[in-house]
């Protein structure tokens, strides 16, 4: 799993690419938990290039989902591919978190 950030004003972006896995899910939960992380209104995750994500995975960006909705941070994802967004749907996961199309749409996704 390789995991890259890119500042755009007051958004940061990240993008997945790879397995996400038990063992980078670890590297994953040390990116978001990054105190400076707060400081940014919204996180685009870029899925494009996430393959697969097991459960703990999924389990980091639960436990950060109350932490940015508390902090009024939007946690946005985009680009995933049908494998991956099947798995989000099947947990319910589509319901609590926010998931679009592609980049513009994530953009313009109001904070509210």
């Amino acid at each position: 799993m390789k995991i890259t950030q890119e500042i755009k004003d007051n958004t940061i972006i990240m993008t997945l690419d790879g397995e996400l896995d038990a063992s980078s899910s670890v590297i994953l939960d040390e990116e978001l938990s990054d105190p400076k992380i707060m400081s940014y209104s919204k996180i685009l995750v870029d899925c494009a290039k996430l393959n697969y994500i097991s459960s703990a995975g999924l389990g980091v960006f639960i436990s950060h989902l109350q932490r940015f909705e508390d902090a009024q941070i939007k946690l946005i994802f985009y680009n995933m591919q049908d494998k991956v967004r099947n798995v989000f749907e099947i947990l319910g996961l589509d319901l609590l978190m926010t998931i679009v199309s592609d980049y513009e749409e994530a953009r313009t996704v109001s904070n509210e």
